[in-house]
């Protein structure tokens, strides 16, 4: 009963976070495709935080996370 409990309340947790990683890349890719130079760079920024934080909290693997936050980077840098 208890686990039941505990993998409930984990699993709506970690999907809220991943819901809120996936939003802050959502943003960085409409500023990018909207050519917004310094929206993209500060939400990039806010999105690189927010992966490595799934990174510690172990929503996200440790590869994924510096994959995806190398293809942002790269995408802002060639604006």
């Amino acid at each position: 009963k208890k686990r039941i409990r505990t993998t409930a309340r984990k699993t709506t947790v970690n999907t809220a976070r991943i819901s809120k990683i996936k939003t802050c890349v959502k943003k960085v890719d409409t500023a990018v495709s909207a050519k917004k130079k310094e929206e993209a760079l500060k939400a990039c920024k806010v999105a690189q935080s927010e992966l490595a934080k799934g990174v510690s909290k172990g929503v996200i693997k440790k590869q994924t996370a510096s994959r995806k936050i190398s293809r942002l980077a790269a995408k802002v840098k060639a604006l």
